[in-house]
């Protein structure tokens, strides 16, 4: 391990463990009893597991937001690239940031005194002034701020280990594997993979590593970094969350939740740079993640439609769902990414074997089927309209697309295999 791969990867760790992630770990383990290493086992591999490898499977094909539309095509690639834009950028993020925000940082101190509304004004006013001049500040904020986040993390999980809130009691919930697979979809981590992958590209580029294998070897080296680094600080925060199930009401949700904790082992003075410390990593966050989409939206209509209309589209949407409450956005968004991350997934998968694939139907025959697959899953789960869904292997454990999914790289592959054997008969 040289230095430069630790370097990047701690960037890559400090990139995915956004101030919004403080949230899921401890609910998880609240939820799942003396079952917390099993839900976080489930947790880890879909949101730490396959983003990190998603990073290096797709600098492995390119390191650009072109490696998905070129495996998919430029249609499909472009749909399934601004889903995920939506999500992260829109829909789903920039007012969960905001709300989190709220919970963790203005109602823990004080109350009422301010409301949702007033304060998400005020948030993304602060939001559109950063972001329509960006500015270094919020690079040096972020840089600063993260860092501090997580050494707070590490002395509350210290403490939380060596004085326990409480005993680990039996799971409260009894699909532990399904929820943690839901919490890790929740943190839409997979989905911001190809932003990130181009990001440590760039930074191995810059370290002076020209020739690709240099640059694949130093990305596999920094995503390792990032995986086990992250896999410790959700590991700690599941397991006190799993010691609060008995001193927690569990009516309460994740950022309440966290907050509880912080209080009950560190008291006001912890809670009070808590609240701090992630209402600026969640302002940085939103900064970056509307300056992003409102970029994207500028490349994809060619300039037809501005980065400033774009900016300003996106932060009144954001601040508009963002009222919706904490609780409402986190359930609105667990259906909308229970059918946009499989697809992803699996092609994000897929391409760590794109030189032995000899097709881009493979690609697209399991982003397709998965994308089907999910979304029957989500309207049973919502509706319980396709109930024989539940018969399908590994329903339990929610990843009962993934077999269809595999079955359709399978069908895409002899497709491909037959229109390639045509076009040879043809001479093309």
């Amino acid at each position: 391990m040289n230095k430069d791969s630790l370097v990047v990867g701690l960037a890559l760790f400090a990139m995915f463990f956004g101030a919004g992630n403080l949230i899921f770990p401890p609910f998880l383990g609240m939820e799942s009893g003396f079952e917390w290493p099993l839900g976080l086992a489930c947790f880890v591999f879909v949101d730490v597991v396959i983003s990190c490898i998603g990073v290096y499977a797709i600098n492995a094909a390119g390191g650009s937001i072109l490696s998905i539309q070129g495996v998919l095509g430029k249609r499909a690639g472009l749909v399934l690239n601004s889903a995920a834009i939506l999500c992260t950028g829109v829909l789903i993020a920039p007012p969960r940031t905001a709300a989190t925000t709220y919970e963790m940082a203005i109602a823990p101190l004080l109350g009422d005194a301010i409301g949702l509304l007033p304060f998400s004004l005020l948030f993304f006013a602060v939001v559109l002034a950063l972001t329509i001049r960006p500015t270094r500040i919020v690079d040096i904020v972020g840089k600063i701020l993260t860092p501090v986040l997580v050494v707070g993390i590490i002395i509350m999980v210290v403490s939380g280990i060596a004085d326990p809130l409480g005993p680990v009691v039996a799971p409260e919930s009894a699909t532990v594997v399904a929820d943690g697979i839901s919490a890790g979809y929740q943190t839409m981590d997979i989905l911001a993979v190809v932003g990130f992958a181009i990001i440590v590209q760039e930074s191995v580029r810059a370290a002076g590593y020209q020739s690709a294998r240099d640059q694949l070897s130093v990305t596999a080296r920094a995503s390792l970094v990032a995986c086990i680094l992250l896999t410790l600080i959700y590991g700690g925060l599941t397991y006190l969350g799993a010691t609060a199930a008995t001193v927690v009401s569990h009516d309460v949700n994740q950022a309440t939740l966290i907050t509880l904790i912080t209080e009950q082992l560190m008291g006001p003075v912890g809670l009070i740079v808590l609240g701090v410390v992630v209402g600026f990593a969640c302002l940085t966050t939103a900064v970056g993640l509307c300056g992003a989409t409102a970029e994207y939206v500028e490349r994809i209509s060619n300039r037809r439609i501005s980065y400033r209309t774009g900016l300003i589209s996106v932060v009144v949407i954001a601040l508009l769902i963002c009222n919706l409450g904490l609780t409402n956005i986190i359930n609105m968004a667990a259906p909308i990414l229970s059918v946009i991350c499989p697809p992803f997934m699996i092609t994000v998968i897929l391409l760590l074997f794109r030189k032995r694939i000899k097709s881009t139907w493979t690609f697209k025959g399991a982003a397709l089927v998965a994308v089907v697959a999910s979304l029957m899953l989500t309207i049973n789960d919502l509706t319980g309209a396709l109930s024989f869904v539940e018969a399908a292997p590994l329903y339990e454990y929610g990843f009962s697309w993934l077999i269809p999914a595999l079955l359709g790289a399978a069908a895409g592959a002899l497709l491909g295999a037959k229109f390639d054997h045509r076009r040879q008969l043809a001479g093309e």
